[in-house]
């Protein structure tokens, strides 16, 4: 079990932890109040809660589902802002 203070300090690990299969109980106030845990594709109504996001509006498709990253590298100057850089890119 993880304070929030904690889970918002490292909130990029926890994530992955979860990634990798673990399940961590987070609490607030010394008393649990969530769960972080791996979603599982094999969970029934995972497929379709996903869908229900995207209709929604709330969750993004993804760009590309073949899973490959890509392969060339971008040059990245300083004082440019992200957003102008992801801009270029795509």
């Amino acid at each position: 079990m993880i304070g929030i203070r904690e889970l918002r300090a490292d909130l990029a690990a926890h994530v992955r932890r979860a990634e990798a299969g673990e399940t961590t109980v987070v609490a607030v106030g010394g008393h649990p109040a969530a769960v972080l845990a791996p979603l599982s594709v094999a969970e029934p109504g995972h497929q379709a809660e996903r869908s229900a996001l995207i209709a929604s509006g709330a969750l993004l498709p993804p760009r590309r589902t073949d899973g490959a990253l890509p392969t060339r590298t971008v040059s990245v100057w300083g004082n440019v802002r992200l957003d102008r850089l992801l801009a270029e890119i795509r």
